[in-house]
């Protein structure tokens, strides 16, 4: 019996997914490749072109009714482009025609959702935030992104960007970020800044962890040549976990970021959860600790003060999930 499917692209700095998703939310398939460093345009699309090729040879692909994509930001869901601050290439690029156009997508209906609101939506369908019906979802990555959910819906605004909570200002004299603002929460919290300012700030790799954590991407001569090349949040959580003092500080002002902007929203629209996922969340208890216990200091309000922190259940699949629930509530009317 034939049943209605959905293709879902996640597209982050790091990475990007593709996969099938049922009509009830369960994924199916999934396939992934690394985001071009640096890459051009049309190797960044290439790269999406290979991954919805590999989808398209699913015996299912028959079923499948249209194409949810969440993209990093910012994006614009009406003219259907995108300019992600961490893939330098694409600046408003056209993702939506250009999927359309793709062979196995044959003119098939394309929705463009950001990567912080399909997260949120995927956890509001089959993760943590189900049952809230005011939360915020947080993907902490290569950058940091946010989607709301309010009234028990997605909520996006206008232009599509509502909840891009990585570009709030937690620091007025903070340094400059990649967007053009500076002090945002991106610049403390995404897993490329708490690399950053850890080996900035002094700390120092025991060489096995580094060699062991990035052995598919690092010979060990390059470790011990360029002892901070290719570090990573991973690496540092490892440090953080042996107690080891830098690395703790680190993940203590990514946490204090995140509370920020977390309160900062709490404030504005009530929301009664924040579920945190994306790479750095993996960090675990390293990341929630200090992130819980800033929380007590900014949420002073007292309907602020009891928000549910809660770690993505989805993982690296609610982007996908999420993609595809907004493509289907869109084609449910």
């Amino acid at each position: 019996m034939s049943q209605q499917l959905y293709a879902a692209i996640d597209v982050g700095g790091t990475k990007i997914a593709a996969a099938l998703v049922d009509a009830g939310g369960t994924l199916l398939t999934r396939t992934e490749l690394p985001t071009p460093p640096r890459g051009s345009a049309e190797e960044v699309m290439a790269t999406v072109a290979k991954l919805v090729d590999t989808l398209a040879e699913d015996s299912r692909w028959a079923e499948v009714t249209g194409v949810g994509i969440g993209s990093a930001g910012p994006v614009d869901p009406v003219l259907g482009t995108v300019s992600p601050v961490n893939i330098p290439g694409w600046r408003d690029f056209p993702i939506v025609a250009r999927v359309r156009e793709l062979q196995p997508i044959n003119g098939a209906e394309v929705l463009l959702t950001g990567d912080g609101s399909a997260m949120a939506a995927g956890e509001h369908w089959r993760g943590a935030a189900r049952g809230y019906d005011n939360a915020l979802g947080l993907v902490v990555s290569t950058g940091v992104g946010a989607g709301l959910i309010l009234d028990g819906a997605l909520r996006t605004g206008p232009s599509g960007n509502a909840g891009h909570l990585g570009h709030i200002t937690v620091d007025m004299e903070g340094e400059d970020c990649p967007c053009g603002s500076r002090g945002c929460v991106e610049i403390f919290a995404s897993g490329t800044s708490i690399a950053r300012w850890a080996v900035q700030n002094g700390w120092r790799p025991h060489s096995d962890n580094v060699v062991e954590t990035n052995a598919r991407a690092t010979p060990a001569s390059t470790v011990a040549t360029h002892p901070t090349a290719h570090v990573t949040a991973a690496d540092i959580a490892a440090s953080a976990r042996r107690g080891e003092e830098i690395a703790l500080a680190a993940f203590d002002r990514a946490g204090r970021a995140l509370a920020a902007g977390i309160a900062a929203t709490a404030m504005l629209v009530d929301i009664r959860a924040a579920v945190i996922g994306g790479g750095v969340a993996k960090a675990g208890e390293v990341l929630f600790d200090p992130l819980r216990r800033h929380l007590t200091r900014y949420a002073s309000f007292p309907f602020t003060r009891d928000i549910a922190i809660l770690p993505a259940t989805l993982g690296s699949d609610a982007g996908l999930i999420g993609a595809a629930a907004a493509l289907a509530k869109q084609t449910a009317g």
